[in-house]
């Protein structure tokens, strides 16, 4: 009986492969069986060695493996912690069962699609400490530490993309495909680093932080999700000199974790 099912098995794999190569217009395309690709952590630390600043940052692939470089390692969150702004306010009794209203959505629409900061500072006063912590707790951030300044709060690179891996685990129901278009359709003047990176047929969630344009910091937390597969990210970067040179170093490091995804059928 195991070998039977087995062999279905294998025949469906490559039934559906011929399918797919049979479709117009995919007959010459380059495949990667999902299996097969993981994330291209050498080549990423290799780039992140040459570049100016501090790098540090996580992957998990198809697999659900973590891999990265330096992950342990904290930095002031900026802009990233706002998705956790996000996440507390949708998980509150008092909304996680019911629709958001106008001025709701006027509020958690910006904060994160164009990164209102003013709206943040709003936001944390709503939910209040207790209950970013409770999140962060639940979610076991390990090395996360809240500061009154919610832009300096620090969190390492494998604590976000645990939590970016397993979004929606933390977002009530009634409200993940809001939470989400969020983080899918950031402003086209912040699509930088792994915004710009070839995706195909993958749907990018992304949200990134930076240190006022300043280049103290430049972040960026993301995940990455094609029918019930998913991959994470989260790269951050500190005393980058300019903004643009971060910018620069975020879409370096993605693409080459990134390469090869957008051939996984």
């Amino acid at each position: 009986m195991a070998r039977r099912r087995f062999l279905r098995a294998v025949s469906s794999s490559v039934a559906a492969l011929l399918l797919l190569l049979a479709l117009p217009g995919l007959a010459g395309a380059k495949f990667i069986w999902p299996a097969a690709w993981h994330p291209h952590v050498g080549t990423a630390k290799r780039y992140a060695a040459n570049r100016a600043g501090t790098v540090h940052f996580a992957v998990k692939g198809l697999d659900g493996r973590m891999r990265g470089d330096n992950a342990s390692a904290t930095a002031p969150m900026a802009s990233t912690f706002k998705v956790l702004l996000l996440l507390t306010y949708l998980r509150q009794h008092s909304v996680r069962h019911r629709p958001l209203d106008d001025s709701e959505r006027d509020l958690l629409g910006p904060m994160i699609r164009i990164s209102d900061s003013v709206a943040a500072t709003r936001v944390r006063d709503i939910v209040g400490v207790a209950a970013i912590e409770r999140l962060a707790h639940d979610a076991h951030l390990q090395d996360f530490t809240y500061n009154s300044v919610w832009g300096l709060s620090r969190d390492s690179s494998r604590d976000q993309v645990r939590l970016m891996y397993h979004l929606e685990r933390y977002i009530p129901k009634r409200h993940r495909h809001y939470a989400l278009d969020l983080l899918r359709t950031i402003t086209p003047s912040q699509r930088w680093g792994v915004g710009q990176v070839h995706l195909g047929h993958w749907k990018l969630f992304f949200k990134g932080g930076w240190g006022s344009g300043s280049g103290a910091v430049d972040h960026q937390v993301a995940l990455i999700k094609a029918r019930g597969e998913r991959v994470s990210l989260a790269i951050l970067t500190e005393n980058d000199g300019t903004h643009d040179y971060g910018k620069e170093t975020l879409q370096g490091v993605a693409k080459r974790l990134l390469r090869g995804l957008a051939h996984v059928p």
